[in-house]
């Protein structure tokens, strides 16, 4: 999957929340940028080398500007870090053109969207866009409190503020979420969209899950992957086949299948590398893959058919990949 790049200029730079800085990116000539829908994302490389995802919030129809919400997180690897004391108003940046893995579903349902933290920036998108098109929805928004809520005063205000619900879990129980009661209540054939932290995640398909809701009414992204389990087993080599060129390498048991390719002079797209964006997916031909993305849904990985180079292993002794 190519990246087509653009350089944008940080014109303007705003606290929204605590610990979360919202960017205004638009090109340095004002022109129209690339149009995008709601859930989108786009790759920002802060500084070379360092890729991060960002959903944007902004309203789809604005075709001059796009708009990014960064939390501060205290296990960064640089990039939050970096945007929240480095990058500055009048900065230029490298952007990807916009893409959406995370889309509204398409048909008359009703839709909750279920937001933790951060995760509003692509939900806040999705409930501008569903209000213009008159949709039946509803907007759940979990913060630890107000001064955590990113865009509380827009949605506060906003036209459709009586469909939007905030739960500010650091005040008391009786502000938390009733998952239960929000998935028994929903209307039948109502699409669930969530995005959070991945805890947050994992309660809501979970939840939807035992309430019967079928799979492709739950819809998710990612930031970040959850934390790996502490007794995992360490990983094994195996080998992996190159379709197109007849190629077999051996992949180490300290390396990923995206570093065995690259040291062996084979070119692979990468952005997030912990499996959480999508954009290493590679078709696979033959072999079971251990996946660990978190991109793909259950039923995607089962399939069997795309693996994740950046962080997925093998089961098998040896998987063909069409490369």
């Amino acid at each position: 999957m190519s990246i087509t790049w653009m350089t944008l200029k940080v014109v303007r730079k705003e606290l929204e929340a605590e610990n979360v800085v919202s960017l205004e990116l638009a090109g340095p000539t004002g022109k129209e940028l690339p149009t995008f829908t709601a859930g989108a994302h786009v790759d920002v490389e802060i500084r070379p080398g360092l890729i991060r995802q960002y959903s944007l919030y902004g309203d789809p129809q604005e075709c001059r500007r796009y708009r990014i919400a960064v939390l501060r997180t205290e296990t960064s690897r640089g990039g939050s870090v970096t945007v929240h004391q480095s990058l500055r108003q009048g900065d230029t940046v490298r952007v990807s053109v916009p893409r959406n893995h995370f889309q509204l579903s398409e048909g008359d349902h009703p839709s909750i969207l279920l937001a933790g933290g951060i995760g509003i920036t692509p939900l806040y998108g999705m409930a501008r866009t569903l209000h213009r098109q008159g949709a039946e929805f509803e907007l759940h928004y979990c913060a630890r409190s107000e001064a955590r809520c990113a865009f509380l005063g827009a949605l506060q205000d906003a036209d459709y503020r009586d469909r939007v619900r905030f739960y500010l879990t650091g005040q008391s129980p009786d502000y938390r979420l009733d998952l239960d009661g929000v998935m028994s209540n929903a209307a039948p054939g109502a699409h669930f969209y969530v995005c959070g932290p991945a805890r947050f995640i994992d309660q809501v398909l979970e939840t939807g899950r035992r309430h019967g809701i079928d799979e492709d009414r739950l819809h998710r992204e990612f930031f970040a992957p959850p934390e790996p389990a502490s007794d995992a087993d360490p990983d094994g080599a195996f080998e992996v086949r190159l379709e197109r060129s007849g190629k077999t390498l051996e992949v180490s048991a300290d390396q990923t299948i995206a570093q065995a390719l690259q040291d062996n002079g084979v070119e692979v797209e990468l952005s997030c590398e912990q499996g959480v964006c999508g954009t290493c997916l590679t078709a696979l031909l033959e072999g079971e893959a251990d996946h660990r993305d978190f991109y793909q849904t259950e039923v995607e990985q089962a399939a069997n058919e795309r693996i994740a180079l950046c962080c997925s292993r093998a089961r098998s002794p040896l998987l063909v990949l069409d490369l």
